[in-house]
């Protein structure tokens, strides 16, 4: 009977070109996807892990108790989801006769590990937005519409002078906290809705005395003080939707929109979270972010085959704990 023998790749994953890769994934300027909700490490691709209807948690349940009995006791349903960590792979070769062309050879692997790292870092956010961003997840959406009198569901875009952001924002956090008992503490923006929100009247008149100048991380500290969170993101990555040879269309991944979420600080089993991101660790040579990073020698080609490799399912866990405003401007 034949055995079936790992390949070189899968013995020789490259340990000092994995780490550049992590690295660099984990720029905080632009990229949210691993810095929203909680990054959970997992051994298996697949697994399954235990959910507990949020009502359980609220009932008032407790009973007087008569001199030597026992005290009430309390059940609650537990029920099961799954996940289930996609590989997504690339990989760029390397020619010696371009490697020799070079003043450092070492370079010439840092700069195709650089742009391997930067395409999954835009694979990762397109999935964020696909899993987390987008209309239709979370329970009850609002649409920001070019009005200053928004019906039900609605919100007067924001970058509308007559808007209402501060307002918005603290409704719907209160409209989480009533059904989960949970208070939302994270805001991530596209943007472009950040940028309405710095410019807004309201929000200048309350932040650094009117004025809305300073470094970025610090305005959007400033964002975060004003509506009562740990944090706001802003979605400023791009990526480049056309093929190659094609007209390059260049655009932001965000978007015009706004999550509003509760986010887990850590991950753990009886743990609320929005959401969760699963990162496959187990596959050979994966680190913390489930990457790895292989080096293959392609003697025919007289080239070296880079390769970066992710596993990881980014989970909608609880639609309840979040709050989606869909173009909150124009």
């Amino acid at each position: 009977m034949a055995i079936n023998q790992p390949g070189s790749g899968d013995v020789h994953v490259d340990r000092p070109l994995t780490q550049i890769a992590i690295a660099y994934a984990q720029n905080p300027e632009a990229f949210v996807a691993d810095r929203v909700f909680p990054v959970l490490p997992v051994a298996k691709q697949t697994d399954s892990y235990f959910t507990i209807p949020r009502g359980a948690w609220f009932r008032d349940e407790m009973k007087k108790r008569a001199p030597g009995a026992l005290s009430a006791e309390r059940t609650h349903d537990v029920s099961t989801d799954t996940y289930a960590c996609d590989v997504w792979a690339l990989h760029e070769m390397l020619a010696d006769q371009v490697r020799a062309n070079y003043d450092s050879p070492l370079q010439a692997d840092r700069e195709i590990t650089e742009g391997l790292s930067q395409a999954g870092m835009i694979r990762k956010e397109r999935e964020f937005v696909t899993s987390f961003f987008t209309s239709g997840l979370w329970t009850g959406d609002y649409t920001g519409v070019d009005s200053a009198s928004p019906g039900a569901s609605q919100i007067g875009r924001w970058d509308r002078a007559d808007s209402t952001p501060i307002e918005d924002i603290r409704a719907a956090k209160r409209r989480v906290q009533a059904r989960t008992g949970f208070r939302p503490n994270k805001l991530v923006l596209g943007p472009e809705v950040y940028d309405a929100l710095l410019d807004h009247p309201d929000i200048v008149g309350r932040i650094d005395r009117g004025q809305t100048t300073g470094a970025a991380r610090v305005m959007r500290e400033n964002l975060a003080a004003l509506f009562e969170l740990d944090e706001v993101l802003v979605m400023e990555s791009v990526y480049n939707s056309a093929v190659q040879g094609a007209t390059d269309s260049i655009g932001f991944i965000g978007g015009k929109s706004a999550l509003l979420v509760y986010a887990a600080p850590s991950p753990g089993l009886y743990v609320p979270s929005g959401g969760y991101t699963f990162s496959w660790t187990g596959l050979m040579g994966a680190g913390a972010l489930g990457m790895r990073m292989k080096r293959i020698r392609d003697e025919k080609r007289e080239s070296d085959m880079i390769e970066i490799q992710m596993a990881f399912d980014q989970k909608l866990v609880s639609a309840d704990l979040g709050q989606f405003f869909i173009t909150a401007v124009n």
